[in-house]
C-alpha cells in the first residue's frame, strides 16, 4: 500500500507545484465569473423578471439577486469539475511522452495500482479545488444575504463535489489513455475549455437548447452534478421566494424558473430526478473505471 500512496503523492505534487497548471485548470471557471459580471447576471435577472410579471412588488429583488448568484456558483463548480481533473490527468500523457511510464511499469508496482494511483490523485485534486471554490463561494454569498442552507444541504453539496470529481476523472482518464503527446492533449483541452460552459449550462441554460443538444449535454456526468448542486444551493432561496408570493400563482413562478434554469437533467424526452441523476453518474463512473483499467493494461502490453 505504501507504493500506491507514494505514487499518488507524487502525482498530487506535480499538479500543486505547477502554478500555471492550477491557473489553467480554473480558466473556464474564471471566464464564467467574468462573463457573469459583464453580461450573464443582467441576462439571468431579466429572464427571471420576465417570468415574474405581475409579481414584481411581491418578490424581493435581493432574493432574485441571491438566486442568480447561486446559479453563477453552480456554473463555476460545474466547469471546474471538467477542467481540474483533466489538467491533473495530463501527467499521464507527459509521463508517456517522456518515457517515464516505461520506468514506472518496470517497478514492482502492479499495473492496476499505477492506473488507480493516477485516478486517485486526480480525483483528490479535483475534490480539493472544487470544495475550496464551494467554500469561498458560500462565504461570499453569506455576506451578501441569507443563503438558506442547512447542515444537511451543505454536506450534500460537498458529497456532490466528491461524486463529480470521481466521475469526471474516470471519463477523462479513459480519453487521455489514448493520447500519446502533450500537444494533442493540450489541443483537446482547448476545445474542452471552450465547450465546458455550454455543456453544463453555465452560459446559456440547457433548457434553451433543442432536445437533441440537451440530451447530448446530459450524457456527461458534470451536467448532472451541476443540476444537482443547483438544486441544493438554490432550493432554500426558491422556497423563500415562493413563500413571499403566498401561493398567489400556485407555485407556477418557481416551477417556471426551475424549468428555465434546468434544475433537473433531461435526456431523450425524460427528466431525471435527483436520485436518478446520482445513480446515473455513479454507474457512469464505474463503467469508465473498469474501461480505463482494461485500456491501460492493453496499452502497456502493446509497448
Amino acid at each position: 500500500m505504501k507504493d500506491f500512496m507514494g505514487f499518488t503523492r507524487r502525482n498530487l505534487l506535480i499538479y500543486f507545484k505547477d502554478k500555471l497548471a492550477i491557473l489553467f485548470s480554473l480558466l473556464t471557471s474564471i471566464i464564467v465569473f467574468v462573463l457573469y459580471l459583464l453580461f450573464l447576471k443582467g441576462t439571468f435577472v431579466e429572464a427571471m423578471k420576465g417570468t415574474m410579471r405581475g409579481l414584481e412588488n411581491i418578490v424581493n429583488s435581493g432574493d432574485i439577486d441571491m438566486f442568480v448568484n447561486g446559479i453563477l456558483l453552480s456554473g463555476i463548480l460545474g466547469s471546474a469539475l471538467i477542467t481540474v481533473p483533466y489538467t491533473c490527468l495530463q501527467t499521464i500523457v507527459k509521463d508517456r511522452e517522456a518515457g517515464v511510464d516505461s520506468d514506472i511499469c518496470a517497478t514492482p508496482l502492479k499495473r492496476w495500482k499505477i492506473i488507480l494511483s493516477y485516478f486517485a490523485s486526480s480525483s483528490i485534486c479535483s475534490f480539493i479545488m472544487t470544495s475550496l471554490i464551494l467554500t469561498v463561494g458560500l462565504v461570499v454569498l453569506s455576506f451578501m444575504g441569507d443563503i438558506h442552507l442547512g447542515i444537511a444541504s451543505l454536506l450534500s453539496a460537498y458529497g456532490l463535489m466528491l461524486l463529480g470529481s470521481v466521475s469526471s476523472t474516470a471519463l477523462f482518464m479513459l480519453i487521455l489513455l489514448f493520447f500519446k503527446s502533450t500537444a494533442t492533449s493540450t489541443a483537446f483541452f482547448g476545445i474542452l475549455s471552450a465547450a465546458a460552459g455550454f455543456v453544463i449550462g453555465a452560459y446559456i441554460p440547457l433548457s434553451q437548447f433543442s432536445d437533441g443538444v440537451r440530451s447530448f449535454c446530459n450524457i456527461f456526468p458534470a451536467s448532472h452534478i451541476t443540476s444537482l448542486i443547483r438544486n441544493i444551493l438554490l432550493s432554500g432561496i426558491a422556497e423563500k421566494i415562493d413563500s413571499s408570493i403566498c401561493g398567489l400563482d400556485n407555485g407556477a413562478f418557481i416551477e417556471a424558473i426551475k424549468d428555465t434554469f434546468s434544475f433537473n437533467a433531461s435526456a431523450f424526452g425524460s427528466n431525471f430526478s435527483g436520485i436518478q441523476s446520482v445513480i446515473y453518474v455513479s454507474i457512469f463512473a464505474l463503467v469508465c473505471i473498469a474501461g480505463m483499467v482494461i485500456a491501460y493494461n492493453r496499452t502497456y502490453k502493446r509497448r
